[in-house]
């Protein structure tokens, strides 16, 4: 309605002066029909209420498309009604539509060739890589060590780029089936045993109930769990020499935690820890820091539909648990 007034205010003002100015000029060229003036003035008062009733009742969906937000864009697509000016806003809203959608496509598409490429160009870097890591084998101590230490950092850079790059399509690389908790953690703590050693930080499983499977997937899983022991180790370096993974069940849901008896997180960070490329104040002691570990850890938990809890204290380290929703008990010999 306000949009209706709005559009037909002029028209409205200049039928009241028109209302107004022919009586007074009848009157002032000495006519003096009072009652006729009178109903002259309220016929007209009726005809312009009878126009503006009619040309809101014929426009009213019009109207309330222009002044209602779409939802969606597929909105774009109904009709409104059948006047000429609805008519021309359904095809100006199809044609915005078909263009968004051309617009939408060819950004989908760049971004896919982007993703591609970066998928292509992170395995080709692990070759060299690779390459690298024989030849320091061959030398002494500790040039050895040196360029091992970098060349894990760059492997560890290169996954979290490809995991990244793979986010937007998880969907798509899911593959759900019973993953033993204790397994996976000892293939985290395999993989990651440089890592440890070089930080002088190890880890200690705390199994309170053998056996616990639960359903996710078993890749973006591990990567998860890198990511959070990979945090832990980081900000436990020279204040602790252990942190710790435990295995439980909590009110009928599976947990895995990561414990950590470091630096700990300042209480006015905690709410942005999860953030993409927020780093906080832990981030300016530490230059390494990216802002990306936990916001993709986070991302991946709801992408597989698992929780994620989060407690910390200044200078007594940080709890981070992934909570599994549904659990696949299992006997161990």
């Amino acid at each position: 309605m306000k949009l209706f007034l709005r559009d037909h205010f002029i028209i409205i003002v200049l039928q009241l002066i028109q209302i107004v100015m022919i009586p007074t000029l009848f009157w002032l060229d000495g006519y003096r029909g009072t009652g006729v003036i009178i109903y002259a003035f309220f016929l007209s008062l009726v005809l312009l209420t009878a126009f503006l009733i009619y040309r809101y009742l014929s426009r009213k969906k019009f109207y309330q498309r222009l002044q209602n937000p779409l939802e969606t864009m597929v909105e774009s697509l109904e009709t409104t009604e059948r006047t000429s000016i609805s008519e021309a806003l359904d095809r100006l809203l199809l044609r915005q539509y078909r263009l968004y959608q051309e617009e939408f496509q060819k950004a989908e598409d760049r971004q896919d060739e982007h993703l591609l490429f970066m998928d292509r160009w992170v395995h080709q870097m692990k070759t060299p890589l690779s390459v690298i890591e024989l030849t320091a084998q061959t030398l002494d101590e500790p040039e050895s060590s040196s360029i091992r230490e970098e060349t894990d950092r760059m492997r560890s850079g290169l996954n979290t780029v490809l995991y990244m790059a793979r986010l937007r399509t998880i969907a798509e690389d899911f593959q759900i089936k019973p993953v033993p908790l204790s397994k996976l953690i000892h293939e985290v703590n395999q993989e990651n045993k440089r890592f440890y050693i070089r930080h002088q930080v190890y880890p200690q499983l705390e199994e309170h109930r053998s056996g616990i499977t639960v359903q996710t997937d078993e890749k973006w899983l591990f990567f998860l769990l890198t990511q959070l022991v990979q945090n832990a180790v980081k900000y436990s370096t020279g204040k602790a020499k252990h942190l710790l993974l435990s295995v439980y069940e909590r009110e009928g849901e599976a947990i895995l935690e990561v414990k950590d008896f470091g630096i700990g997180i300042p209480t006015v960070d905690k709410k942005r820890v999860f953030n993409k490329f927020f780093t906080g104040e832990n981030g300016r002691k530490y230059r390494e820091s990216t802002g990306m570990g936990l916001y993709l850890v986070k991302e991946v938990a709801e992408k597989l539909e698992h929780g994620i809890e989060l407690e910390s204290e200044m200078e007594e380290g940080t709890t981070i648990r992934i909570i599994f929703s549904t659990t696949q008990n299992l006997t161990t010999m």
